[in-house]
């Protein structure tokens, strides 16, 4: 061959193996973006049909877990069983068979009736709409990965993990800013759909490609026998994959559903922890200098330290100090814990195995985190567990680090174990129950407690229904003032004068959201009001601890289920007041104040019937959705403040509706209450529909 010729073929080769590693490159990067895209695509429908609560985050999260596992597992069995052609050929027909369940829309019938597990029914949701696609992507990466470095296409395929993790963070970050303002939820998943299809595609070209060379054939056979022939790394270093990867995702899932506690169940606040999670990743594995272990530790240290203090202490700080505690401690702490794992990374013979072991840490810890924590425990302790594992890491490490004089010469040591004690001690005390604590529970839609106390103004003994850090209720044990209404439903709130200015008898009065019952106390001989609740524990508490309910002239009926998804399947109920008071806490069932949503209520009004929203939050100011609600339903409103509070109520804000301009014209203050402070009508009026609808446009 002619020298000339040979320098020819030299550089076709070279392009085309540059051509294969961009398209390999190109194809990880869409896969990893597709991959944790459709988590939040999914999470938008399923998180309205079961009630806006943290646990449909924390099941999504624990069911995308383990299908990430499985595609690690079937990776791994893929390329230790077959051969580098068969691998492709069987990986590509079940690409195409995944794009064959597309789209991943899930449809009316998946919708809860209110009798299922809400947790077992999210699993066979996901499960059935994006499983098998989720399945396959989750694959893609650690066998592309493995094929290129099984034929040594690249030296450090471990970078492409890296390359991975930057599309899952750019897929999170760009959902609630980009994807989510711009596109409802069907045209969403409409165009995940295509890009799936796009990846596939991409997918068998990659596979055609490697399975047409004749190079790579011939190099696989001696490949795949040092690749079966590879001793495995020890059990040792196996577990401490498996650890380090566990406490990674215990820390992850438990911070979020801490900040979410002590703040507020927005989206926002899931994903920043998870990009949190994911940058660790992308830095550690990207290059070994850029995770510098006692640095790391110490920093981690100091916000553990700081974290204890004020959660110890009760220390009233600032809530974005608190915040950027909370996730400062989880990026150092992942920070060491994938460090670790990248120092220990095994030949790339052993990637994929090396990845499922990641995987099943993974899942493990939404195990531990979504299932066996919620039995085990009434009350959020995951993320104090979490933290006495990393500190147990960060020991394990940092003395790893030092010689055998270090570790009992330095003065050090002294220090490492007192501050581990302080932790350790602070740590626990977080669990200890408040003092009054009557009750306690938690199940899938989060922590509710019963707790006496004396009232801030009055002094009085009184005893209060909480979920999380919201109170849902309260009343006095005074025997005298026992039905006396209380918190945001006092005589002076705009739902107090509201029913107090209906003089109709025998009126129907529904209400969404149960609370401690207080509303019941408003109700009179030969009413009815009909409580819808979503979650069976409130209605146990609110008749074991509170009377409102049994002492209430009224006849009281309580109906469990999500409130739209019943009323949508019940007869039309002829409401002569319908009150929607289930927006105070953190989690918004954004599904509740939709256009749909309201011509379901105005079904289940009477013609002159009024609608009360309770509008009080902290943390999102809904009145531009009831104006915009109103408008578009061709209803008025009037928006009440009650700023001005006695001694038994609190600030509140609440929304009425009707088509009736008498209704409204009647809710006027008497003379010996708080008078009556109109909002001004704003400029921005938002309307939220089933298929677009996004928090950040009311966040304050």
């Amino acid at each position: 061959m002619k020298p000339g010729f040979s320098v020819f073929i030299s550089s076709l080769e070279s392009n085309s193996r540059i051509l294969r590693i961009a398209i390999v490159a190109c194809t990880i990067f869409l896969g990893a973006f597709l991959l944790f895209q459709v988590q939040p695509i999914m999470g938008k429908y399923v998180l309205p049909w079961f009630g806006g609560s943290p646990g449909v985050w924390t099941t999504c999260m624990l069911v995308f877990q383990v299908l990430l596992f499985g595609g690690y597992a079937y990776a791994h069995l893929l390329s230790s069983f077959f051969h580098l052609r068969a691998q492709t050929a069987i990986h590509a027909c079940l690409l195409i068979l995944a794009a064959c369940t597309l789209p991943i829309t899930p449809d009316v019938s998946w919708k809860p009736t209110g009798s299922e597990s809400p947790s077992l029914a999210i699993i066979l949701l996901l499960v059935a709409k994006v499983g098998f696609p989720y399945f396959m992507l989750s694959s893609t990466g650690p066998l592309l990965q493995s094929w290129l470095g099984q034929t040594r296409c690249v030296e450090q395929p471990y970078r492409l993990y890296s390359l991975s993790n930057l599309g899952s963070l750019l897929a999170l970050l760009s959902f609630p800013f980009i994807v989510e303002p711009n596109l409802s939820s069907y045209h969403q998943s409409l165009v995940w759909s295509a890009c799936f299809v796009f990846y596939v595609i991409l997918c068998s070209v990659i596979c055609f490609l490697i399975a047409l060379s004749r190079r790579l054939r011939a190099e696989n056979s001696a490949v795949a026998t040092k690749f079966n022939a590879h001793s495995h790394a020890p059990m040792s270093v196996q577990a401490g994959w498996f650890a380090f990867a566990t406490i990674a995702s215990v820390l992850l899932l438990a911070t979020t559903n801490q900040v979410c506690l002590d703040t507020a169940v927005i989206p926002f606040l899931w994903i920043l922890p998870l990009a949190i999670y994911l940058l660790t990743f992308i830095i550690t594995f990207e290059h070994e200098g850029w995770y510098l272990r006692r640095p790391y530790i110490m920093l981690a240290s100091v916000c553990f330290i700081a974290l204890s203090v004020i959660k110890g202490f009760h220390l009233e700080v600032d809530l974005r100090i608190e915040i950027a505690a909370y996730f400062s401690s989880l990026f150092f702490s992942c920070m060491v814990c994938h460090g670790e794992l990248y120092r220990s990374r095994p030949d790339t013979n052993e990637l994929t195995r090396f990845y499922i072991t990641i995987a099943a840490g993974g899942a493990f810890g939404g195990i531990l985190v979504g299932i066996i924590a919620p039995m085990l425990f009434r009350t959020f302790l995951e993320w104090q567990i979490g933290l006495l594992c990393v500190i147990a890491v960060f020991v394990c490490t940092y003395l790893n680090e030092m010689n055998w004089q270090e570790r009992f010469s330095r003065p050090f040591r002294v220090a490492a174990v007192s501050v581990v004690a302080c932790i350790a001690v602070v740590a626990v005390s977080f669990s200890s129950q408040q003092p009054g604590t009557l009750a306690r529970t938690r199940n899938f839609f989060g922590v509710l407690s019963v707790l006496e106390a004396s009232d801030e103004k009055t002094r009085e003994p009184v005893r209060n229904l909480v979920h999380g850090t919201i109170v849902h209720g309260s009343q006095f044990l005074d025997p005298n003032l026992r039905r006396v209404p209380t918190t945001y439903y006092s005589r002076t709130s705009g739902i107090g004068q509201l029913l107090q200015s209906m003089d109709q008898e025998h009126r129907k009065i529904g209400v969404v959201g149960l609370g401690a019952g207080t509303l019941a106390t408003y109700g009179r001989e030969g009413d009815t009001i009909r409580f819808y609740e979503i979650n069976p524990d409130v209605i146990d508490l609110a008749s074991r601890y509170f009377d409102f309910l049994t002492t209430s002239d009224a006849k009281i009926e309580t109906v469990v289920g999500d409130a739209r998804l019943v009323m949508d399947r019940e007869r039309d109920q002829d409401f002569d007041c319908l009150v929607l008071d289930a927006f105070s806490g953190d989690a918004i069932p954004v599904h509740l104040l939709t256009s749909e949503a309201m011509l379901i209520y105005r079904r289940h009004l009477k013609k002159h019937g009024v609608l009360a929203i309770h509008i009080s939050n902290l943390y999102f100011d809904l009145r531009p959705i009831v104006e915009g609600l109103a408008n578009h339903a061709g209803m008025k409103v009037k928006i009440i403040a009650n700023n001005r509070c006695d001694d038994n109520s609190k600030a509140s804000t609440w929304a009425i509706l009707s088509r009736d301009n008498a209704a409204l014209a009647e809710i006027d203050s008497p003379s010996d209450m708080a008078p009556v402070e109109l909002i001004p009508k704003r400029s921005k009026l938002v309307i939220w529909t089933d298929e677009r609808s996004n928090l950040l446009e009311v966040l304050r």
